[in-house]
C-alpha cells in the first residue's frame, strides 16, 4: 500500500462533502468511506453507519490508541450563501457543509491511519469513522464501544479528531439538563386562594442559584449551573398549580453526573427530573502519554467548552483536530487546504513521539 497523500484526503473531503450526511442518516458517506480504505489494502469492520478497521498487526498484549472523527453533520443553516453539498474551492479555503465540523479532522485521521496500518509500533491503533456524534445517538459512538467489548478490543486511550486547530483539548466539560417541576395548589387570584406555584419555583430557583458544590475540579473549575427556561400560568386570574423550568448544569470531574444529580435533588423541593446523564465531563492527566506527546510537538493545551463524543469515552482522550471550533454550525462552512496538510503532519509526528513513550 502506497502512501496517502494530503492530496487524496483533499479529494476524499469533496467527496464527503458533496454527499448528504446529516445525523442518522449517514449511509451514503458510510459506503465512501468503507470503499476508501478498502481501497488501500485495510481491512474495514462496519457496524450500522460506523466505519471501523484495527492496524494490521494488532497484538491484544499492546495498549490500544483509538483514532476517532465523526462524519455525520448538522442540517445546512438557511443563511447559506453557497451550496452546502457543493465544495467549492476558493483562497485557499474549501467551503460546504461538514468540511470544518468534522470532515477535514475525519480525513486526515484516516489518511493517518492508512500510513501506519503496516507499521511496528509500541501500541495499536484502531481508526473509528462515526456516525450521530451531533446528536449522540444510540447507532454512534456508543455503538462502536459496544461492538468493540463484543469484538474483544481494549481501547486504552483516543484522539477525538474535532476542529481544535490542532492544539490539545484536555479536557470538556460535561453535561445535565433538568426538566423541573414545583406543584402547587389552583385557586383565584382575587380571593388569595390556592399556592403558587410560581412562587415555589422561584425558591427553588434562588436554591440553585447560590448553591456551591464544596468539591471544585482543577482542571475544569466549578460545576455551573444555569435556568435557562420558565412556563406557568393559564391566565391572569387563576393562581397556578403547577409551574415548570429548565435547569442547565455543566458539569466537571469533581462529581460523577449521578452524584451531581443526587446533591441538587436534595437542595429542592420541586421534581427534578434529568434527560440524561451520559454527557460526562472529561478530563486526561498531564502526565499522560497523550498529553504529553502533544506537548513535544509544540501543541498548546486548554480546556474546551464545546462537548464531542469524549463524554462517551471512559478511557482517557485527547480532544485535537483540524480548522476552527468558531466555524463550525456556521452559515457558509470552510476549512484551509494548508490546515489538512499541516494536520496530517502533526497527527504523524503525534503518532510518531507517543511510539517513544510507551
Amino acid at each position: 500500500m502506497g502512501v496517502v497523500t494530503a492530496q487524496e484526503a483533499i479529494v476524499l473531503l469533496d467527496r464527503l462533502i458533496a454527499t448528504p450526511s446529516h445525523s442518522r442518516e449517514e449511509g451514503a458517506t458510510a459506503d465512501i468511506l468503507e470503499a476508501f480504505l478498502c481501497a488501500r489494502g485495510i481491512d474495514v469492520q462496519r457496524i450500522h453507519n460506523n466505519v471501523w478497521a484495527k492496524c494490521k498487526h494488532f497484538d491484544a498484549a499492546k495498549p490500544t490508541l483509538l483514532l476517532n472523527s465523526h462524519h455525520d453533520t448538522v442540517k445546512p443553516s438557511a443563511a447559506c450563501t453557497i451550496e452546502p453539498y457543493k465544495p467549492l474551492h476558493a483562497d485557499g479555503k474549501i467551503y460546504g457543509l461538514g468540511s470544518n465540523d468534522a470532515g477535514a479532522s475525519l480525513v486526515a485521521l484516516a489518511t493517518t491511519f492508512c500510513n501506519n496500518y503496516n507499521a511496528e509500533l509500541s501500541y495499536n491503533l484502531v481508526l473509528a469513522l462515526t456516525a450521530e456524534e451531533e446528536v449522540m445517538g444510540e447507532r454512534g459512538m456508543r455503538a462502536m464501544l459496544l461492538e468493540f467489548e463484543r469484538v474483544g478490543i481494549r481501547i486504552d486511550m483516543a484522539i477525538v479528531g474535532e476542529p481544535t486547530g490542532m492544539n490539545a483539548a484536555v479536557g470538556e466539560r460535561g453535561l445535565l439538563v433538568f426538566d423541573a417541576t414545583a406543584h402547587g395548589v389552583r385557586g383565584h387570584a382575587a380571593r388569595n386562594e390556592g399556592v403558587n406555584a410560581l412562587y415555589k419555583a422561584i425558591a427553588d430557583i434562588e436554591r440553585l442559584r447560590n448553591y456551591r458544590f464544596e468539591r471544585c475540579s482543577e482542571l475544569l473549575g466549578d460545576i455551573n449551573i444555569a435556568v435557562t427556561m420558565i412556563s406557568a400560568g393559564t391566565q391572569h386570574n387563576v393562581v397556578p398549580d403547577e409551574c415548570k423550568f429548565v435547569v442547565d448544569v455543566r458539569t466537571t470531574d469533581a462529581y460523577t453526573n449521578e452524584q451531581t444529580v443526587e446533591l441538587l435533588q436534595s437542595v429542592v423541593e420541586c421534581d427534578l427530573i434529568p434527560r440524561s446523564t451520559r454527557v460526562r465531563a472529561s478530563a486526561i492527566s498531564e502526565e499522560h502519554p497523550l498529553v504529553k506527546a502533544a506537548a513535544m510537538i509544540g501543541r498548546e493545551r486548554f480546556v474546551s467548552p464545546t462537548t464531542s463524543d469524549m463524554a462517551l469515552m471512559p478511557f482517557p482522550s485527547l480532544k485535537m483536530g483540524v480548522g476552527e471550533s468558531a466555524r463550525s454550525h456556521s452559515a457558509d462552512e470552510f476549512v484551509k487546504e494548508n490546515e489538512i496538510v499541516e494536520g496530517i503532519a502533526l497527527y504523524r509526528n503525534m503518532i510518531d513521539e507517543l511510539n517513544k513513550l510507551i
